[in-house]
Order: C-alpha cells, then sequence, then structure tokens
C-alpha cells in the first residue's frame, strides 16, 4: 500500500497537501503512511482510495496483477495491518480482482472492542464466523456468532467487531458499495 498510495498521487498530480485535505488526514500522517512508518486502517485506506478515485483494492496490489478470475490461497493472503496493531487485523482477499463491488478481507477482531470507535461507511457489510466466537456490536446491542454464524446488515450503521474466544476469531468480512445511495462519490468503495 505504502508505493501504491505515492504513485497513485503523483499520477494524478496530486500534492501530499491536496490529498491529505481531500481524504480527512493530516499531511504529516499521509507522509508517513507514503514512507511505511505508519499501517493506515481500513477506514483511512478506503478515504484515500476515494480521494485518489480508485477501488480499495487499487491501494494494495499492482496494476499489472489484475485479473478476471482471482484465487487466493489460504497462505497468501497480504497482511494489511500490522500483527503489532492492538485493533483488528485484516488480510486482503481477491487483491488482484479487477473492478468489483465486493471488497472481501479476513477479519481477526481484538479480544477487547471497548475502546474501538464505532464505524460506519456507505453500503452493506456481511460477516461469516470461519473459527472461534466473535461478537458484532452495534450502538443499541451486540449479536454473538460462533463458527457457520453469519450477519448481514447496512453498514450505514454504527458497528465493530470483537473476539469472545480464546484465539482471535477468523471472520470472513465482506464489504459492498451502495451504487445507488445519493451522495455516495465514489459508487466502487465502500
Amino acid at each position: 500500500m505504502i508505493n501504491r498510495v505515492r504513485q497513485l498521487r503523483k499520477e494524478r498530480l496530486m500534492t501530499l497537501d491536496v490529498l491529505a485535505e481531500r481524504a480527512g488526514v493530516t499531511k504529516s500522517y499521509l507522509s508517513k503512511v507514503e514512507r511505511g512508518r505508519s499501517v493506515p486502517s481500513i477506514a483511512v485506506g478506503a478515504s484515500l482510495a476515494r480521494a485518489l478515485d480508485v477501488p480499495l483494492d487499487t491501494l494494495f496490489t499492482d496494476a499489472e496483477e489484475i485479473s478476471d478470475v482471482t484465487v487466493t490461497r489460504a497462505g497468501d493472503r497480504q497482511p494489511l495491518t500490522s500483527g503489532d496493531e492492538p485493533g483488528s487485523r485484516y488480510e486482503g482477499i481477491a487483491l488482484r480482482a479487477g473492478t468489483k463491488r465486493m471488497t472481501p478481507f479476513m477479519l481477526y477482531p481484538p479480544h477487547d472492542a471497548g475502546p474501538l470507535p464505532f464505524r460506519d461507511h456507505p453500503g452493506e457489510e456481511f460477516l461469516f464466523v470461519h473459527e472461534g466466537e466473535a461478537e458484532l456490536y452495534f450502538p443499541a446491542k451486540s449479536v454473538t456468532l460462533g463458527p457457520g454464524d453469519s450477519a448481514y446488515f447496512k453498514a450505514t450503521t454504527p458497528h465493530k467487531v470483537g473476539s469472545l474466544s480464546t484465539e482471535r476469531a477468523a471472520v470472513l468480512l465482506l464489504v459492498c458499495d451502495d451504487r445507488d445511495a445519493p451522495g455516495t462519490p465514489h459508487p466502487h468503495l465502500p
């Protein structure tokens, strides 16, 4: 992601100031991302993608690697967040796929989701618990999900996920855009 952000910014003849303002981040933070000193959250990655007018996956893969049929082997998933971070860990799936409406991730939520902020964005989300037990939190309620359980919801509802099992839960997360929503500036993004 690091070099892709810089590369895409330069291809669009954008300065750090312009991209930072459009993405809603500081110039110093954006500089750290471009230099590999900071790994942005998925939400910040989505903001950067919107500001660059590219699909989110474009930040994580080279354009020449994009394909019509994409197979991602379990051992080949690309970490999108650092394993040292206290929050959720994400792994990219189908990063080489071309234009798509769904953005899939493997999500490994933290055990203590309490301090994490609720997130919301246009579109819809689908969670499928592959291993372990997870808690899907909304401001007014929460839902416990075990292996094989799933949840589908409007992503405009503030939400966050935590692990309840001893090991972090392994959750398949699909984020789908809402192309028909008014005010969605880039319909190909979550």
